[in-house]
């Protein structure tokens, strides 16, 4: 049983190696926008492994585009929990939502993938909205706590802000006009002058 456990080991990290890989290799891919482009069994000879180890770990394109998507939420949601950790309440919400328009600019590729993957109807998209809303909704209710932004406006109004940021990536200065609708938010959050703490 021992040498079961002994050769066990080795497969794990194996596998997971080889997920990694394929996962790493998807995510370039996402980012040049080509995902929809390339056969499925392409990911496997780009990130150096089998195409049985693509299809074990992700046996359809749409499974591969999840597992991203999945990643980045994870990445994202640790983001915000770090800020949070780290940074007087007020700060961190600002940070974590300009961080947010700095992400969307840096990865359009899979913004634009995701928006086709929204059309599947998948489970995973709707998941990870609700996972990031709660980081955001954190945020803003200790930033609400602090009496840092006024308690009458809801994470669900900076998610429409941010979906509606993602939505408009493809206007020619959409960077500039995304940090501008950030400046608005946070502008329109802060508590007005002589507010009182109710």
């Amino acid at each position: 049983m021992s040498t079961e456990g002994k050769a066990g080991k080795p497969l794990r990290a194996d596998a997971r190696r080889n997920r990694d890989a394929v996962l790493a290799k998807a995510r370039e891919i996402f980012d040049a926008g080509d995902f929809y482009d390339l056969r499925f069994d392409d990911f496997a000879r780009l990130a150096g492994v089998g195409t049985g180890t693509l299809y074990r770990h992700f046996p359809t394109r749409e499974a591969l585009a999840e597992a991203v998507y999945r990643e980045e939420v994870t990445t994202l949601c640790n983001r915000a929990r770090e800020l949070q950790a780290t940074l007087p309440a007020g700060e961190a919400l600002a940070s974590f939502l300009r961080g947010m328009v700095g992400y969307i600019a840096a990865y359009q590729g899979l913004a634009r993938t995701l928006a086709t993957l929204m059309a599947t109807g998948s489970g995973a998209l709707a998941e990870g909205s609700r996972a990031l809303e709660q980081v955001v909704t954190d945020l803003v209710a200790a930033a609400v706590r602090d009496g840092a932004i006024r308690d009458d406006v809801g994470a669900g109004a900076l998610m429409m802000a941010l979906h509606g940021i993602g939505a408009a990536h493809d206007r020619p200065d959409w960077r500039a006009e995304a940090d501008d609708v950030i400046t608005l938010v946070l502008d329109g959050l802060r508590r007005p002058p002589g507010a009182g703490s109710g």
